[in-house]
């Protein structure tokens, strides 16, 4: 990375959670690389390999309020933990343009205290990816140490800063944390320790999707325990796992378990 960022696409997205999607669709911006290096991921063309362009601070402004001008509900930053400063300063540019839509950060939750401070009263919809919470499997999968109690701790301070989802009158999301948990085979992410720890140290109605699209793409095929796609009765379990947690506003996708929505 170099000083300027490094966009490899934006567009209406549709395939976001609901309450992020709404009529229009939610406007993602994905940048390009990441802080992690998961050797499962599906983007990896975009986290590790780093297709996409450099733009300036104008230019990324300018992005936001075309995604606002064709109506999406919200600017939706993918992938924005090594780029908080970048993403300040095309804000300021942004906003005396007219952007007023909420603002979304979509992460992989391995993030500082330092930087998410600096987003207080900015950004409106924290979304995270809880990954693990066993940091053992973090350094192994995606070459990171502390996941679980640096995760933890991002958790909270997005928590503090915009509480439980809020939606509008037609179901579109306004402000809040968003939560989404990636089934992995063989229970490699610990799904049930991370529902116990957003339960008791977050807020049982946390919104939280439950995500089944694990597929083995990029080095996966080199670990045997994630070289499979995973199987309908462990995501049942995971579903499960999260209502028995005590957590109230589960969200597995359309035409799967629904029981405690």
């Amino acid at each position: 990375m170099g000083v300027k960022p490094i966009i490899s696409s934006y567009n209406p997205h549709f395939g976001e959670e609901t309450p992020l999607v709404g009529e229009h669709g939610s406007g993602t911006i994905f940048f390009t690389h990441c802080n992690l290096a998961c050797v499962y991921c599906q983007n990896y063309d975009i986290s590790q390999l780093g297709r996409g362009r450099e733009v300036s601070d104008e230019e990324l402004a300018e992005m936001m309020i075309k995604l606002q001008k064709i109506k999406c509900h919200n600017i939706n930053f993918v992938s924005p933990t090594p780029y908080v400063s970048i993403i300040l300063k095309s804000l300021e540019i942004a906003v005396q343009k007219g952007l007023y839509i909420p603002l979304v950060y979509n992460t992989n939750a391995y993030d500082s205290l330092e930087s998410l401070k600096l987003l207080d009263g900015i950004i409106d919809i924290y979304m995270p990816d809880t990954k693990y919470a066993d940091s053992q499997m973090a350094q192994k999968y995606s070459m990171v140490p502390n996941y679980f109690s640096v995760m933890k701790k991002a958790l909270k301070e997005m928590y503090q800063q915009v509480g439980d989802l809020e939606v509008n009158e037609v179901g579109v999301a306004k402000r809040g944390l968003l939560i989404r948990h990636l089934v992995l085979p063989n229970n490699l992410a610990g799904s049930k320790k991370i529902f116990e720890f957003i339960k008791k140290e977050i807020s049982p109605n946390t919104f939280i999707n439950i995500m089944d699209q694990y597929r083995p793409h990029f080095k996966a095929f080199k670990y045997k325990e994630l070289s499979r796609y995973i199987t309908q009765e462990e995501y049942k379990q995971v579903v499960n796992l999260a209502g028995e947690a005590g957590l109230k506003r589960i969200y597995p996708r359309e035409n799967k378990i629904k029981f405690f929505i």
